[in-house]
């Protein structure tokens, strides 16, 4: 099987990552949250509100805007893992560089901004945090590797 291009690897990684970010979604709602009791997240919204110059005024808004990060970001890891795969890096050994590097700076990066404040998560917040990331990972990995197929 021949290398994709650069840009073949980066499409189909964004589509896995939006895919694997369908899939998380799905699991939060019908799995997690349902077992867990835990609401919604927004999260995602309040980093954009912290980085970018907008504002949602509305709950509905917030609620679109916080989809739309949500999305984006998947959109984000799927890339890095069409990087990975690009590299060498496929199935497993892709996911776990893939998670641990995207995983590390989203919670370095909210830590740094004061959105996130994890020595005060306690055993089971993190454990659900890194569960539904890790979902959205093997999701995306999965889907690439079927795209590339």
């Amino acid at each position: 099987m021949s290398e994709p291009s650069i840009a073949t690897a980066l499409g189909r990684g964004a589509v896995s990552g939006l895919a694997g970010t369908a899939v998380m979604t799905a699991f939060q709602k019908l799995v997690e949250m349902p077992l867990t009791g835990r609401d919604d997240s927004y999260a995602p919204a309040s980093f954009a509100q912290k980085v970018l110059p907008i504002q949602a005024k509305s709950q509905r808004r917030r609620k679109a805007l916080n989809y739309a990060v949500h999305f984006g970001l998947g959109l984000g890891w799927g890339a890095a893992y069409g990087v990975a795969a690009r590299s060498g890096l496929r199935g497993q050994r892709a996911v776990a560089a893939v998670f641990a590097t995207v995983y590390t700076g989203d919670v370095l990066l909210n830590t740094a901004l004061g959105l996130y404040e994890p020595r005060q998560w306690s055993a089971r917040d993190t454990a659900i945090d890194v569960v539904d990331k890790l979902v959205q990972a093997e999701a995306t990995g999965v889907i690439y590797e079927r795209l590339s197929a």
